[in-house]
């Protein structure tokens, strides 16, 4: 199960304490707007895409989306997102739970939007579709090992 990869992940990191999980869905942006009691935005919604032989991840916020013309600036190539089999073989997560956590394939390059970063705390998904973990900027880059933060989101 893709939670347990992340709760390894968060358990050297001393962290897998701060795993929540619900007895309801939290899949979907709305769900897990829902699920927290928390406006849509500071959902930390994971975004898998295509790039040549690798994946790339954008986390960003919950109330944007992919600016195609951005994306193509950035990454010289156009937005292709991953088909859910591709997500789950590329990041050993199925959709509805895709985080940049515990991810053990070095095909995977994982970037922050800077819609994330109007907000105190936010809320990335921990590998289920019904789990989420609240945290500070600082703290999702540090994680998730991500590269940089980019602005590809309108």
């Amino acid at each position: 199960m893709s939670i347990e990869k992340v709760r390894e992940c968060f358990n050297k990191l001393g962290i897998e304490n701060r795993i929540l999980e619900f007895d309801v869905s939290s899949a979907t942006v709305e769900l897990a707007a829902k699920a927290l009691n928390v406006e849509p935005a500071r959902i930390a919604k994971t975004l898998s895409f295509k790039q040549d032989d690798h994946c790339i991840l954008i986390v960003c916020a919950g109330d944007v989306r992919v600016d195609n013309k951005k994306y193509k600036s950035y990454f010289h190539t156009k937005a292709r997102m991953l088909s859910s089999e591709e997500a789950l073989a590329f990041t050993g997560h199925s959709i509805g739970g895709v985080c940049p956590f515990g991810i053990e394939n070095n095909n995977v390059k994982i970037y922050l939007d800077n819609s994330l970063k109007r907000f105190q705390t936010i809320y990335p998904a921990c590998g289920s579709s019904n789990s989420a973990i609240e945290l500070t900027c600082e703290e999702l880059f540090k994680y998730s090992n991500s590269l940089e933060w980019i602005d590809v989101c309108s």
